[in-house]
């Protein structure tokens, strides 16, 4: 919100400078965001008066002026503009001054042209940072001929003698303060920071005798989306410019003036943020305004000049065959004022937020009434506005105003107080304030209080409970001022067992060198074909993106190898000899009956070299280092079968692929990836993939470690040489020797695998080193023995026998 500081000093005097100001109202909660000077590019930039103008004589197109600038002897100035003749009163740039070309600053100083001495230059608008919309009378191609509204006093700044001088503070208005998108919004709040008046006038209006409804009706068919409309008729309207000062206000709030009528409805909307249009009564057909939803297919061509689609649920303006409007939008084509207009209704209407926002947001436009109206406004401003309005046309002198008006009022006028507790809002702000000064705080800012309970303005429609009455008293109160006090209690704030976890997985995955990453949890559907999912895969039942940014991320991901994937598949591209990246993210798996899908977390792992420095070993090391980390024990690898948890199976190389398991459960799945997976990939060497689901691992694992003290007594070790069939797993057997030792096997470690010729077909010999050791005494050679016998005969038992 642009604010003149000029317009404001019609409602209040704040008795400050524009620094002090934008300070205070800061700190009273109004946030400014910068303040300027209008026109404070333009520099050494005065009023020349024309004492004589002759033709250049090397020049048939150039002349010499003897400008006055107010220093006693004229200046001579060169100028090719064909509009200046003796006597005008020009903007005369002198020697060393600054105007702007073409929308930049830039240095005039005193020359020579075609022989003639220049000292200066005269000003266009457009080197003034003007347009026609500031002074319709000045001619766009030439210089700026002062007109009769400007100061004619040679050597006068020239932005002092034609109003170019205002005070431009710009305030970041909040959403809950529409009031504040407005000069009157502004100027309370300026009153109530400072504790000065605030002078603002209930505008009133003469207006000649007519009844309204003669000539136009007004109907609400959807009073939830419309709960006022008001309309004013205006008839011998008269169609020119505003006046000078009226185009001031306009410019330094950031509006570009028009006419008198559209300059009215825009100086209403400025003054007291209540958005208006103006209607040309002779295109509502039957003089019927009806405030409406849009029917199916129904256009309107808005007054940009495109044709918009309207739905259902849209509010229109509506004359009795077409809809004129969109409500709180923007305005039809052929509904705004044109030059041979002659009658004119005026809308002051309250339309939903909400619905508003919508609508704007589907029709892909977004004007200042939007802007105003989404953020919520008061029903009762509607009648200020319209009068304000009529109050305007009177004094412009450029219409007549029937004296009647038409006012559709469905709002709620029950008048709702919060309750008014001194002592509860000096406990919430930890304050001392005296109830008597609280009551002056709220009052200044026009609440009324009465029966224990404050009642806001009708402008305050941010006022609901106990809370906001403290923020109002705190804000005149000064946050400055509110003492410091110590956080009561003890803040037992602490890390989440999970997210201890997720650190230890993500500090376990650097160590070991590996790179986080982060993608997208939205991916394309296509993406399960680069991975090879089967057609009825359950990982291909998505949660769809209705509105997503194409078709590329136009689903949630159910696994994230895909995502690990396109980061292996770029680095490969862009020819990076190696990449070893994890990400920690989520999968988003739909629930049947559930809006909002599961979201598991997980683990996905990707890594290759070029090289050849890695291999499945390198994968499962991976996984099984993260495991120890994390805690884990009883950890179990085998192939993965049709019953599997892991959908993604089918990306990785069937017989270099294996599941990691805890009691049962498996928790991960890792290997080599498929060289079809590689090659949908464009990955031109081997590469590797794991997925860890980590919250079934982090209930699995242990919380806390427990400690185990050095062993007192010595160690036994055995070795084992078995012969078994080939496709007999040596986890199988791993875990056949762990069970019949018990206790006592403090390790096991298979450190040799042997098939060849002294070995029969189909067979293979595997040995383990197992260490034995009893925490109640030294092992003697009989207790190891009888250990090994247990384990021997489980061995046979499973198809394993020692080797002769």
């Amino acid at each position: 919100m642009d604010l003149s500081m000029r317009w404001l000093a019609d409602y209040v005097d704040c008795k400050c400078d524009v620094k002090k100001f934008c300070d205070e109202m800061t700190l009273s909660g109004s946030k400014v965001e910068c303040a300027a000077k209008e026109g404070d590019y333009l520099s050494n930039v005065v009023v020349g008066h024309v004492v004589d103008i002759v033709p250049h004589p090397n020049s048939d197109h150039m002349f010499i002026c003897q400008i006055d600038v107010g220093e006693g002897e004229p200046v001579q100035i060169v100028t090719g503009a064909q509009n200046v003749k003796k006597g005008d009163y020009v903007p005369a740039a002198k020697h060393k001054s600054t105007v702007l070309h073409e929308g930049k600053q830039v240095k005039i100083t005193k020359g020579k042209l075609r022989g003639e001495a220049s000292n200066g230059m005269l000003c266009s608008l457009e080197e003034l940072g003007l347009t026609l919309h500031d002074f319709p009378y000045a001619i766009e191609d030439g210089i700026f001929i002062l007109g009769d509204d400007c100061e004619k006093v040679p050597g006068m700044d020239i932005r002092e003698a034609i109003g170019f001088n205002d005070d431009i503070v710009e305030f970041e208005i909040t959403s809950n303060r529409p009031d504040c998108l407005s000069v009157t919004g502004l100027a309370r709040e300026a009153a109530a920071t400072f504790n000065v008046p605030v002078n603002i006038k209930e505008p009133t209006f003469k207006g000649i005798d007519g009844d309204i409804n003669e000539i136009m009706k007004v109907e609400i068919h959807n009073p939830a989306l419309c709960s006022r409309y008001m309309g004013g008729y205006v008839k011998n309207v008269k169609i020119g410019p505003s006046p000078r000062w009226m185009r001031e206000r306009l410019r330094a709030s950031g509006v570009r003036p028009i006419n008198n009528f559209v300059d009215i409805t825009n100086y209403v909307m400025l003054e007291y943020g209540q958005p208006m249009h103006a209607f040309d009564l002779r295109y509502v057909d039957g003089a019927e305004i009806n405030i409406r939803n849009a029917k199916a297919g129904e256009k309107i061509t808005t007054l940009d000049g495109v044709e918009r689609e309207l739905s259902e649920e849209m509010l229109v303006i509506a004359d009795k065959n077409k809809p004129i409007a969109v409500a709180g939008v923007m305005g039809g084509e052929f509904s705004g004022i044109m030059e041979d207009t002659t009658a004119v209704v005026f809308e002051s209407a309250m339309f939903d937020g909400a619905s508003v926002r919508t609508t704007a947001k589907k029709l892909g436009m977004r004007t200042d009434a939007s802007a105003r109206y989404e953020k919520g406004l008061d029903p009762e401003n509607c009648y200020y506005s319209l009068m304000r309005a009529f109050e305007l046309v009177e004094e412009l002198g450029c219409g007549e105003v029937v004296r009647t008006y038409i006012d559709c009022d469905k709002s709620d006028k029950v008048r709702k107080g919060v309750e008014f507790d001194p002592d509860w809002i000096n406990g919430f702000l930890g304050t001392d304030i005296p109830a008597a000064q609280q009551e002056e705080y709220l009052t200044r800012l026009g609440f009324e209080i009465k029966d224990n309970k404050a009642y806001a303005p009708y402008y305050r429609i941010d006022i609901e409970c106990g809370s906001d009455l403290a923020e109002e008293v705190a804000r005149l109160y000064g946050y400055n001022n509110i003492p410091n006090t110590i956080v009561r209690g003890v803040a037992n704030a602490k890390l989440t067992r999970k997210q201890k976890f997720d650190r230890t997985v993500t500090a376990a995955m650097l160590g070991m060198g590996i790179n986080e990453i982060t993608t997208f949890s939205f991916i394309s559907p296509k993406y399960f074909d680069k991975i090879r999912l089967p057609e009825d895969s359950k990982l291909r039942n998505t949660v769809v993106i209705s509105n997503p940014l194409g078709e590329d991320t136009s689903v949630m991901r159910t696994s994230i190898i895909p995502s690990v994937m396109e980061v292996l598949a770029r680095n490969y591209s862009y020819r990076n000899a190696d990449c070893y990246a994890f990400e920690l993210g989520s999968e988003y798996i739909p629930v049947e009956g559930s809006v909002l899908p599961e979201e598991p977390e997980r683990l996905g792992v990707g890594i290759y070299d070029t090289a050849g420095k890695i291999d499945f070993y390198t994968i499962k090391g991976i996984v099984e280092e993260l495991l120890d980390k994390c805690g884990a024990s009883g950890v179990e690898y085998s192939r993965p079968d049709e019953n599997t948890v892991f959908g993604e199976v089918s990306a990785f190389h069937p017989g270099r692929v294996a599941v990691a398991s805890i009691e049962g459960r498996e928790i991960a799945i890792f290997g080599e990836l498929h060289p079809e997976t590689l090659e949908n990939y464009g990955i031109g060497c081997r590469a590797y993939a794991a997925k860890v689901n980590i919250p079934e691992l982090m209930e699995l694992c242990a919380e806390q470690k427990t400690y185990t003290p050095l062993p007192k007594f010595p160690a036994t070790t055995r070795d084992l040489s078995l012969i078994c069939d080939d496709e007999l797993p040596a986890a199988v057997i791993e875990k056949t020797i762990r069970k019949a030792a018990g206790a006592t096997l403090e390790s096991v470690t298979l450190f040799d695998i042997y098939k060849g010729e002294q070995i029969a077909q189909g067979k293979k010999s595997i040995s383990y080193a197992l260490s034995l050791r009893s925490h109640d005494g030294t092992l003697n050679d009989e207790q190891a023995d009888k250990i090994m016998q247990k384990v021997i005969k489980a061995l046979s038992e499973a198809g394993a026998e020692l080797r002769g």
